[in-house]
């Protein structure tokens, strides 16, 4: 539904890693989210906006907007054109874009809890006018009426725009019956206003648990520093990701961990189940509504999957190959558990439970590649990992990031930086930095496109702007912040995102960035993980926080070949997830908490917890992602594609190869459909052939062209 976000994610990559890797974009077809309009580009963002300010901004877009649309709607059919039609739907669309983010980013960041409120209220009634404004049947009749007066004369992305209008407005239900379309506009309402309040509810939520350092026995010092103490000396632990996956991963205490597992997949189980249980009814009858089977072939029908049986056939699959690899990884950590209460005196159940998996992988990492994550930490202080991280990209892509000085910012923490190209000397776009977790800020690691990169009504090109924000450490007293490995991997992701958004170069502000198919969108991001799983690169992004020494040899050898660590139960973490939102999207209603407790013992051969609901947190299912989950592997094996067939081959620094990609798949965004994105810079079709052997499970030549 055109309303509802689409986050472009990395989420729950797996047991080991953090969840939730997002860009978060406005999803909109046919309607007015996703567009844009002049004068609003140029001019910097304002970040000092008031409740009141925000309020009223909101109303005045929304008038804006309506009046383009009323204009185009008042049209005689015989008198539509590309100029009175086309091109005044697309300069509406590019100024709700442009307007909207600065009013709906500041829920997610700002510092005042008042602010992020307005912007939650605003967000709510622009994401109802995105409904409303997406089912005016009036204007869907003069577009179709274009179409068919066009025969010519238009430039392939025209055509591509006023194809995604009449295909977005015939999804919406505006040729079928006016008793129909109200249906659908207020059950898409519905589903809107819900999908905020779950987002909110976990936006807001600052829950933490208490324990004695003597529950928190195998954390390093660092990470108790970090924590703050009440009255009697004890520690809070929250839920940001800097405090959960540590402990998970570290703490001997199999009841500490326990605890923490159990409270960080039961937050907001009471208010988010039944809000999403009821998402889940409303996108169903939607989707009967409109003549589709089931939500998930709704969603998927313009996604590169196509339909529901394909993403089936996808993940099992997937299941199949890991099934046996799991089995073997799951007899190593039972092992490696027996063990452990052996020596420690702690009583052995036989079984692995949820709040084992994280420790015991790590435990894997330890024993089979010995890699000490304590030591390795200290050469990762994030300022080197940034300047490292802006040098190879602009190295790969052909750009120079600068920092603007004296910026406006929501927030100290925040630094603005310039991105130009390296030949022509033109600035391409600006773009944020948020690192640091803070008191109401959004809890995970996003992309967020604040600005299209598109074409404006005089023609001239747009300057993008987008933010990184993320919950890394925060630096302190005798101590910068420092990162694990798979946060440099998660800064490289999202990094790769912000680059998505800054170098597209379409015309409209439908195709710009991330606006591509939800399955593709992930594909550019992924294959640039690679470059944290490399030699040379790392060196780059590395250097002893103390001394400045680089990472000895044998570490990072032993980090390199720790990448096919846990790869069996990892993968199989996503499928357990991919088939969950395909199980909950492919009928009616569904008890949430059972779907997921069935498939995480099915597939991945371990218990959810009783009495937790994981998916009253998965953001996902109404973030834009319902019934697309399955994306993250999709795309992970077009990425894995790209990288060891170009780059890898032809040098992972090779200029060539880098603005090859930055033309080919950046500049494009969703201009072009992502298949034959990827057939112009491979050459041929897509293979699954490098993703199974970059994960150690098959020999060359065991999977075929896809």
């Amino acid at each position: 539904m055109s309303a509802l976000r689409v986050v472009v994610c990395r989420a729950l990559c797996s047991v080991s890693k953090p969840l939730l890797r997002m860009t978060i974009q406005k999803a909109c077809v046919m309607s007015a989210r996703g567009c844009s309009r002049p004068g609003h580009q140029v001019s910097p963002l304002r970040w000092d906006l008031t409740p009141d300010d925000i309020r009223t901004a909101a109303a005045g877009l929304m008038d804006r907007v309506k009046a383009a649309y009323d204009d185009v709607g008042s049209l005689d059919i015989e008198d539509v054109s590309v100029e009175n039609t086309l091109r005044a739907v697309a300069h509406a669309k590019l100024d709700f874009a442009s307007s909207l983010h600065v009013l709906d980013f500041p829920q997610y960041v700002c510092p005042s809890k008042e602010v992020r409120t307005a912007s939650t209220e605003a967000d709510k009634k622009l994401s109802q006018f995105d409904v409303e404004i997406s089912m005016r049947e009036d204007v869907f009749k003069r577009i179709t009426a274009l179409q068919k007066k066009l025969q010519e004369n238009l430039s392939p992305e025209e055509k591509r725009f006023l194809e995604r209008l009449v295909t977005s407005g015939k999804r919406k239900g505006l040729h079928l019956s006016k008793d129909i379309q109200e249906q659908i506009k207020r059950t898409s309402m519905l589903i809107s206003e819900l999908s905020i309040e779950f987002n909110k509810n976990l936006n807001e939520d600052n829950t933490f648990l208490v324990f004695s350092e003597n529950e928190l026995g195998g954390l390093a010092d660092g990470y108790l520093n970090g924590l703050d103490r009440t009255a009697d000396g004890r520690y809070k632990v929250t839920f940001e990701y800097p405090h959960y996956y540590p402990l998970m991963k570290r703490c001997h205490h199999p009841e500490t961990r326990r605890k923490m597992e159990t409270a960080f997949h039961s937050r907001c189980k009471e208010v988010n189940t039944p809000i999403l249980e009821e998402v889940i009814q409303l996108k169903a009858k939607a989707a009967d509504l409109l003549g589709y089977s089931c939500h998930a072939d709704y969603v998927l029908e313009i996604n590169m999957a196509k339909n529901a049986s394909r993403v089936s056939d996808f993940l099992d699959t997937f299941h199949e190959t890991l099934k046996p690899v799991g089995i073997k990884e799951r007899k190593y950590i039972l092992a490696l558990k027996k063990r452990e209460c052996s020596m420690k005196g702690y009583p052995f159940d036989g079984q692995i439970h949820a709040w084992d998996l994280p420790y015991y992988m790590n435990q894997v990492e330890q024993c089979k590649f010995a890699v000490n994550k304590d030591k390795l930490i200290e050469y990762f202080p994030l300022d080197v990992v940034t300047e490292g991280l802006l040098g190879i990209y602009q190295e790969l892509l052909g750009l120079t990031y600068a920092e603007v000085e004296h910026a406006h910012v929501w927030h100290e923490d925040v630094k603005l930086y310039s991105a130009r190209d390296t030949e022509t000397g033109e600035e391409i776009g600006q773009f944020y930095l948020d690192l640091h977790p803070r008191e109401g800020k959004y809890g995970h690691a996003a992309c967020f496109g604040l600005r299209p990169g598109c074409r404006g009504p005089d023609g001239k090109r747009r300057l993008p702007v987008a933010a990184m924000v993320a919950n890394f450490t925060k630096p302190r007293k005798g101590c910068p912040s420092l990162l694990q490995h798979h946060e440099v991997e998660t800064f490289f992701h999202e990094f790769g995102h912000v680059m998505h958004e800054l170098c597209s170069k379409t015309t409209f502000s439908e195709f710009s960035g991330t606006l591509v198919e939800t399955d593709f969108v992930e594909v550019p991001s992924q294959m640039l993980e690679n470059w944290v799983w490399e030699k040379e690169p790392l060196r780059r992004m590395s250097r002893h926080y103390k001394d400045g020494s680089p990472i000895p040899d044998a570490l990072l050898d032993k980090l390199i070949a720790s990448r096919v660590a846990n790869t069996g139960l990892m993968n199989l973490r996503q499928v357990v997830l991919g088939k969950v939102d395909q199980s909950l999207h492919a009928g009616r209603c569904a008890d949430t908490a059972a779907v997921f407790a069935e498939h995480h013992q099915d597939i991945l051969g371990v218990p959810a917890t009783p009495g937790t609901n994981m998916t009253a947190s998965f953001s996902h299912l109404v973030g834009g992602y319902d019934a697309q989950y399955y994306s993250y592997l999709w795309s992970e094996v077009h990425s894995m594609d790209m990288f060891f067939s170009r780059f890898k081959k032809e040098g992972i620094m090779n200029p060539k190869v880098g603005r090859e990609y930055r033309r080919v798949i950046l500049e494009a965004g969703g201009s072009v459909d992502g298949l034959d994105m990827l057939k112009t810079f491979l050459g041929r079709g897509p293979r699954q052939e490098p993703f199974f052997q970059c994960k150690g499970l098959i020999k060359s030549g065991e999977i075929k062209e896809l």
